[in-house]
């Protein structure tokens, strides 16, 4: 792992997030990126009659940085900032592009209800469209984490978000607990029919040290329920799940399961795109 982004809106929640994207990056020798995304009218940038406004917006962020980033916790690191415009907050794709970064690491206080609207949409936007990990944090930016649950519904399609998932989990020391969450109703299966898919999923994973016995099959009502009451029981520091960016979340995760995991955890959430891409050799 080479690069961390930090979207930073200069509140308390970005100054979590980067206080572990920085302790990542010290255990990691990465570099950090902080970015800021501008919500402004273009006609602010653009226009000869606005462009002062725009200027002035851009020299206000840059004296934040300086305040933001003149932090203990930071010392000998590495940290490149930068200033974007955003539509859609979709352009921390571009930054990602640019730095060449393994990781993106997002801070949230997590929502319900109509808050979600509000709160959790640029994390969720992140999520949704990032081609490399997302690692959202809850909570003060503490991050001591030794244990992880990744839950995933092990059809083949998740095999490229796994190993991306255990490459991160690995360069962290960290341990991993596999879960597929079984429930009532249509999605139900039986043991002899998970059993079967966990398999064909397990042959494909040489590189690892795994066998089917390690993948626990937990039931309950909802997949979010059992996810969550499965890493209370073993007592895990982070959850993780796959994604399918933009084309919405893993078929395991129908509807808006995968964002309520993001905004509902009180855990730190990795979530992983499933496609080719692959982490930068560290």
């Amino acid at each position: 792992m080479k690069t961390i982004i930090v979207p930073v809106d200069f509140s308390k929640h970005s100054e979590n997030a980067f206080k572990v994207a920085a302790k990542i990056a010290r255990e990691q020798d990465a570099e950090l990126v902080a970015v800021h995304m501008m919500g402004m009218h273009e006609a602010n940038l653009n226009s000869e009659g606005d462009t002062m406004e725009g200027v002035f917006y851009i020299k206000l962020t840059q004296k934040r940085f300086a305040e933001f980033l003149d932090v203990d916790y930071l010392e000998g690191l590495t940290v490149h900032t930068t200033v974007k415009n955003y539509k859609n907050f979709n352009e921390i794709e571009d930054v990602a592009h640019d730095y060449k970064a393994d990781l993106i690491v997002m801070g949230s206080h997590g929502s319900s209800g109509l808050q979600e609207l509000f709160v959790g949409s640029n994390t969720e936007k992140v999520v949704r469209s990032s081609k490399i990990p997302v690692l959202v944090i809850k909570g003060d930016g503490s991050f001591s984490v030794k244990k992880a649950v990744f839950a995933c519904d092990f059809k083949t399609e998740s095999l490229a978000s796994f190993k991306k998932a255990m490459t991160f989990f690995n360069s962290l020391d960290l341990e991993v607990k596999l879960v597929y969450i079984n429930q009532p109703g249509e999605h139900y299966k039986s043991t002899k029919q998970i059993d079967q898919r966990i398999l064909d999923f397990v042959v494909h994973l040489t590189e690892f040290d795994l066998i089917p016995e390690d993948v626990v099959i937990y039931a309950d009502y909802s997949v979010e329920q059992g996810i969550f009451n499965y890493a209370e029981k073993v007592n895990a520091d982070m959850i993780a799940i796959p994604t399918h960016g933009r084309r919405g979340l893993s078929h395991f995760f129908t509807g808006s399961l995968g964002e309520d995991i993001v905004n509902h955890s009180k855990l730190p959430v990795l979530t992983v795109r499933i496609s080719d891409y692959s982490f930068a050799k560290a």
